[in-house]
């Protein structure tokens, strides 16, 4: 069974289906548009719970018909993270699917370096931070947090 954004085995045909309707819900809700190459762009981020760069869904398009020249794939991926149903992975120059749409949230993401599954969990600043940047006279607009390790499945078995 495939792994969800914490690792954890889940229903991965269902995972797309419920980030779908939300995508589409919050479109309708928004008056936002989600064009049949967005839409198509959201389902290759949730294929699989890896980053993406912009060419390998570009090529994804291209096989099905929505075009090959880089801006196909740019807007679609720039209005799914304006919308808030992709996130941008700095350290990687790639993108994935929001495991938690729709919700306020300050991603952080878990990145395994071995099989590329990334993780979503939410890392709204600390107490710590925010009384820093108040201090400063700082106001956090976006925190990004992106840690590199071993998923569950590629950690070497513990010996005893």
């Amino acid at each position: 069974m495939p792994h969800h954004a914490d690792f954890a085995p889940h229903d991965h045909a269902a995972c797309i289906t419920t980030a779908l309707h939300a995508a589409d819900a919050a479109c309708a809700a928004r008056g936002a548009q989600l064009t049949p190459v967005r839409r198509r762009t959201l389902e290759i981020l949730l294929e699989s719970h890896a980053a993406l760069g912009a060419y390998d869904v570009l090529a994804r398009l291209a096989t099905d018909g929505f075009g090959a020249k880089p801006p196909v794939a740019y807007r679609a991926l720039n209005f799914l993270v304006d919308q808030g149903f992709a996130h941008r992975i700095e350290g990687l120059n790639a993108f994935v699917a929001c495991a938690h749409p729709g919700a306020e949230h300050t991603p952080a993401f878990m990145i395994c370096r071995t099989c590329g599954t990334v993780a979503e969990a939410d890392s709204s600043p600390g107490v710590g931070l925010r009384d820093k940047a108040a201090i400063a006279g700082f106001q956090i607009e976006q925190t990004v947090v992106e840690a590199q390790g071993l998923c569950p499945d590629c950690q070497p078995e513990a010996t005893a």
